[in-house]
């Protein structure tokens, strides 16, 4: 593991044993401001019957027998849902923040439920070459997949995570794990391309517990193979550091980027990005094709649960890009994305 040369670039505070967001554009919520959201203002966002989620955000029918190979040529993404995805290209296979349980809590029984299920098990993926997680939140960190990951793939399977969540994943039983801060990068070789992992800033938080609020770190992720690179934005805020990663390692043939979970604004801005800033960080970081996650899986905020992809075409015509430069996929869809640029 090496780190990349430039000394300017953006490192985490740690601090106390904590980690801190090092921009002015992060601030806590006023703890009173939470709790009356927590109490009284958060809403279930209006979710209807299965009937109609049916129509209105269907799952799809995985090609499976595809999945099993790479692309020869492009970025193949399959949102699996929330900001879990597969991504395939240059021979690997990566999921991003695999959750393929009913719900995201402490325990199986608690926490928010998926209104709209998984389309595919951990039984039924093809091959996975590695994982990424960029934090350890229950809606990005799911134990029992962890283990049902391990449990399946065992030591073939490389976890790449932010620092402070090695023991974590020794815990759970996982033995190929890379843990990493900010611009640090690895290599994997795998079918004979050698696959740079780095880890990235993101501007957001973590904690699993009552007291370990920030003690483990958070992160964005670049995949970069010898054709291709992609970008995973996992959750965050926005703030200039995407510029730097634009500069640092883009363009990218594709990116996934959240839209989802920004409601109430003045609550959630620091850490959970909307529409209009996620189309931001896809021009910051020189994205030619984007799609957006984090949204239409769990009830977390208040927007309704089908504005984001609604507010990101907004977005795109607000700018003026072409509404194919930054997409929505439905629960199971699968597109190939190549390197002619969509950048206006």
């Amino acid at each position: 593991m090496e780190e990349t040369k430039a000394s300017h670039l953006t490192k985490p505070r740690f601090e106390n044993g904590r980690y801190e967001n090092p921009w002015d554009t992060w601030i806590w919520p006023p703890v009173s401001r939470m709790l009356r959201w927590f109490l009284l203002d958060k809403n279930n966002s209006s979710i209807p019957s299965e009937r109609i989620l049916n129509t209105s955000l269907p799952i799809m029918e995985i090609n499976h027998e595809e999945l099993k190979t790479p692309p020869s040529t492009g970025v193949r993404i399959l949102w699996i849902g929330h900001a879990s995805t597969l991504v395939q290209f240059d021979g690997i296979s990566v999921l991003t923040d695999p959750v393929f349980s009913d719900r995201c809590g402490l325990y199986s029984k608690f926490g928010p439920k998926r209104y709209r299920p998984s389309p595919i098990t951990v039984d039924l993926l093809p091959k996975i070459d590695a994982v990424v997680i960029s934090h350890n939140h229950y809606d990005h960190l799911d134990q029992s997949s962890v283990r049902d990951l391990n449990g399946r793939f065992g030591d073939n399977l490389k976890w790449f995570v932010p620092k402070g969540n090695q023991s974590w994943f020794d815990n759970i039983g996982c033995k190929n794990v890379q843990a990493m801060t900010w611009w640090e990068e690895s290599k994997l070789s795998v079918n004979g391309n050698d696959i740079t992992f780095a880890c990235t800033p993101g501007q957001h938080w973590s904690n699993r517990g009552l007291f370990d609020r920030c003690k483990t770190l958070w992160s964005s992720w670049v995949i970069k193979g010898p054709s291709h690179n992609f970008f995973f934005g996992g959750d965050t805020g926005y703030c200039s550091v995407f510029k730097e990663i634009g500069e640092t390692y883009g363009p990218f043939t594709a990116a996934a980027i959240p839209i989802g979970a920004y409601l109430p604004r003045d609550c959630l801005y620091c850490q959970h990005v909307d529409p209009d800033e996620a189309v931001q960080i896809h021009k910051d970081v020189k994205s030619r094709s984007s799609i957006g996650i984090h949204w239409g899986t769990f009830i977390l905020t208040n927007e309704h649960y089908l504005d984001p992809p609604l507010r990101l075409k907004q977005a795109l015509k607000t700018q003026e890009m072409k509404e194919d430069a930054f997409i929505t996929l439905r629960h199971g869809e699968a597109k190939i994305f190549y390197n002619e640029s969509t950048i206006d």
